[in-house]
């Protein structure tokens, strides 16, 4: 659904069924509330709307500089809120849960200083999977509930690889579950920021690669053994582990990149550098 307020350079597009109280772009710009993250060209507040609980995720263009910088390291800009609009109607249709979508919108066409926002609803009491598995050197869990846990990690990156789909911030933070299904055992899986994603007609290595080093590398201090790494594999690409293994380059080169990313990650805490 688009607003009837909207022009061609200026668009509000409502999900179906979402009937909020404002309306123009400038209102959803305006909204303010706890700021949960601001960086040079965006913000994303949670904000209290008709007595709904919901995050705005505010673009303010991203100026040449950023362009410019992107495209001499051969990487296709992020302009806006668009990439995550689109994602989340991805997810929808292939199957993976993620925050509800609400509302997009976006003013401008100057790539550099095109604005943009999306809405979603607040999933409520979560736990991402970084903060559920960092006490697992210490205090492991049941052996039942990590196997549960690995394989459904494993068959919704497959899933969402499967369909083109690369997240470009694969890493544990960014998957998160509900605390009351650590109660029911219901392990439905969100997968959270999705700024950056790009959807291809067929994913190429490089990028599955990329994914799953990232994946892994996030994985690496949380006491999973050789064993668990192979039970991932063998959900992810379904199928028997002589076959999987008959992959060892590629599978070599993925845990090379994650150990990359792990010296890489080592050197900055070391000199007081947050990554």
């Amino acid at each position: 659904m688009t607003d009837s307020n909207s022009s061609p350079s200026q668009q509000v597009h409502l999900e179906p069924g979402y009937s909020p109280s404002i309306s123009g772009f400038d209102d959803w710009m305006a909204l303010q509330g706890e700021v949960f993250r601001s960086v040079k060209d965006r913000q994303t507040h949670k904000v209290m709307l008709d007595g709904e609980s919901i995050f705005i995720k505010k673009h303010y263009g991203v100026g040449w500089g950023e362009i410019l910088k992107n495209l001499l390291s051969l990487k296709w800009p992020v302009l806006g809120a668009r990439n995550e609009w689109q994602a989340i109607h991805k997810l929808d249709e292939i199957g993976i849960a993620t925050t509800p979508l609400l509302a997009y919108g976006e003013r401008g066409t100057h790539p550099a200083h095109k604005q943009s926002f999306v809405v979603t609803r607040d999933l409520g009491d979560i736990v991402t999977l970084e903060t559920l598995c960092e006490p697992w050197l210490q205090q492991p869990p049941s052996p039942y509930f990590k196997r549960q846990l690995i394989a459904k990690v494993a068959e919704l990156a497959r899933c969402f690889h499967a369909n083109g789909m690369w997240h470009r911030d694969f890493y544990l933070c960014h998957f998160a579950l509900p605390r009351s299904a650590l109660k029911t055992q219901d392990l439905q899986l969100h997968l959270m920021d999705l700024h950056r994603v790009e959807i291809h007609a067929h994913l190429p290595e490089d990028k599955r690669l990329k994914d799953l080093a990232g994946l892994y590398f996030s994985a690496m201090h949380i006491g999973l053994t050789q064993r668990d790494v192979l039970r991932f594999l063998k959900h992810y690409y379904q199928q028997p582990l002589r076959q999987v293994l008959m992959q060892h380059q590629f599978l070599h080169s993925v845990a090379h990149r994650a150990s990359q990313l792990d010296a890489k990650f080592q050197r900055k805490r070391q000199a007081g550098v947050a990554m």
